[in-house]
C-alpha cells in the first residue's frame, strides 16, 4: 500500500474518517437548505443573519469549556454525545419547515443548540485524530481526512441545491440530521489507547494552560487574529450575501449549490497536492494562497455568473487546503498532544469570533450601504487579514524542525 494511503490499515482511523466525513456531508447540506427555508418564509436576509449568526455564536461560546473537555475526557464518547444532540436538533428544524411551523425564535433557539454541540466536536475531533494512527504518518492522516471532508462537502452542496430545488430546503435538513446519527454511530466505533488525564485542578487552570501554549508561540496567535478577520468576510459572503445575490441573479439556488460544491471540488485536489507537495515555507504559502477567497464576494459584486464563481470557488478551494493542512499538521507537530484539544479550541474561538457579529451585520449593512459595497467590504477584509499574515516575521520564518511536539512554551520560530 502506498505511504500515502498507509493510514486507512488503521481501524479506529477508519471509523473516524468514516464519522467526520458524514458529519460534513450533512453540514454542506445544512446552509444551502437552511438559509433558503429562512428566505422562503421571510424574505429577509436580516432574518436570515439572526438565525445562521445565532448557531455561531452558541459555538463560539462554548468552544473553551469543549477544548477542556475533549482534554479531559475520552474523546471518542464525546464525539458521539455531541453528534446525537446535533443529529436531534436538526430533525426538529426539518420537521418544522417541512410542516411550514417555522418561527424565526424558535429556529434561533435550535441553531443555538447545535451550535453549541458543535463546540465539542470540533476540538475533539481534531485532538483524536493524531491518536489513531502512529507518528509518522499523521501528516497523511490529515491530508486523507481533509480529502474525505472535501469530497463529502462536494456531493453534500450539490445535493443541498438539488434538494432545494426540487422538493424544497425541510428535506435538506432532514438529510443533516441523517448525517449526524450515522456520524455518532461510527464513532461509537472510535477505541484507542490514552493514557488517564492527571487529576485536574479545575477548568480555569486548564484555560489556563492552554492559554499559555496558545500565546507562547506568536505565529499562532497571529495567523488565528487574521483568521478573526478573514472568516467574518468569508462567512458573511458565503451565508448571507451570496444566498441573496443568488436569488435576485440568473445564478439561482442550483447554481449557488454549484459554485459551493466548486470549492469543495478545489479542496480534494489540494489535499492530494497536499501528499505530494510540501514547501518549505508551508504555514507562509497557505496564508498567502487565502487571498484567493477575495474573488468570492467580488465576483457576487462585480459578475455574478456561475461559471465564474465555480473556476474561483475552486481555485480557492485549492489555496485554503493548502494553508489547512499546513496549519494542522504544523499544530500536531508543535503542540503537547495532552494540551492539543485546548489550543484548537483557542484556535477556533480566535478565528470563529467575528462570525456571529458578520452574520447579524450582514443585513444591516445591506440596508445600510447597499448589497455592493458590503460584498467589496467583505473582499477587503480578507486581503487586509492576508497581507498581515505573510507581513508577519515569525510566519515568514516558521519552517518545520522536527516531528515531535516541542516542550510547553517554546516557540518554533528563532527570535
Amino acid at each position: 500500500m502506498p505511504a500515502a494511503l498507509a493510514p486507512v490499515r488503521h481501524r479506529p482511523f477508519r471509523h473516524l474518517l468514516i464519522g467526520t466525513t458524514a458529519n460534513l456531508l450533512g453540514n454542506a447540506v445544512a446552509p444551502i437548505a437552511l438559509a433558503f427555508a429562512v428566505l422562503d418564509a421571510t424574505g429577509s436576509v436580516g432574518s436570515l443573519g439572526l438565525v445562521v449568526g445565532s448557531h455561531s455564536l452558541t459555538g463560539i461560546l462554548f468552544l473553551l469549556y469543549g477544548g477542556v473537555l475533549a482534554d479531559r475526557l475520552p474523546r471518542g464518547p464525546l464525539l458521539v454525545g455531541s453528534s446525537v444532540v446535533s443529529a436531534v436538533s436538526q430533525a426538529v428544524v426539518a420537521a418544522l419547515v417541512l410542516t411550514h411551523s417555522a418561527a424565526i425564535p424558535l429556529l434561533m433557539v435550535l441553531a443555538a443548540v447545535n451550535g453549541a454541540s458543535s463546540s465539542c466536536y470540533q476540538p475533539a475531533a481534531q485532538a483524536l485524530l493524531p491518536q489513531t494512527v502512529p507518528a509518522v504518518s499523521r501528516r497523511a492522516a490529515l491530508a486523507l481526512s481533509r480529502i474525505a471532508g472535501s469530497s463529502a462537502a462536494i456531493v453534500g452542496a450539490s445535493l443541498g441545491g438539488v434538494l432545494v430545488a426540487a422538493v424544497g430546503p425541510g428535506w435538506g435538513l432532514a438529510v443533516d440530521a441523517l448525517s449526524f446519527a450515522l456520524a455518532a454511530a461510527f464513532f461509537a466505533l472510535v477505541r484507542v489507547q490514552v493514557a488517564p488525564p492527571a487529576p485536574s485542578p479545575g477548568v480555569v487552570h486548564e484555560l489556563r494552560v492552554g492559554w499559555r501554549e496558545f500565546t507562547s508561540r506568536s505565529w499562532v496567535w497571529v495567523i488565528v487574529v487574521a483568521f478573526c478577520f478573514l472568516n467574518a468576510g468569508l462567512t458573511a459572503s458565503f451565508t448571507v450575501l451570496g444566498p441573496a445575490v443568488a436569488d435576485t441573479t440568473g445564478i439561482g439556488r442550483s447554481g449557488w449549490g454549484l459554485a459551493l460544491a466548486a470549492g469543495s471540488l478545489g479542496a480534494v485536489a489540494g489535499g492530494v497536492l497536499s501528499l505530494r507537495w510540501r514547501p518549505r515555507r508551508a504555514i507562509l504559502a497557505g496564508c498567502a494562497l487565502m487571498g484567493l477567497t477575495a474573488t468570492i464576494p467580488l465576483l457576487l459584486a462585480l459578475a455574478p455568473y456561475t461559471w465564474l464563481l465555480v473556476v474561483a470557488n475552486f481555485v480557492a478551494g485549492v489555496g485554503v487546503e493548502q494553508a489547512g493542512v499546513a496549519w494542522y499538521s504544523t499544530l500536531n507537530e508543535q503542540i503537547p498532544e495532552d494540551r492539543l484539544a485546548r489550543v484548537y479550541a483557542y484556535d477556533d474561538l480566535g478565528s470563529y469570533l467575528a462570525l456571529p457579529l458578520a452574520q447579524f451585520a450582514a443585513g444591516p449593512a445591506v440596508l445600510l450601504l447597499g448589497l455592493h459595497a458590503t460584498l467589496y467590504a467583505a473582499a477587503a477584509l480578507i486581503l487586509l487579514a492576508t497581507l498581515a499574515m505573510v507581513a508577519t516575521p515569525s510566519v515568514r520564518a516558521l519552517a518545520p524542525r522536527t516531528t515531535q511536539p516541542l516542550p510547553a512554551s517554546e516557540d518554533p520560530v528563532p527570535g
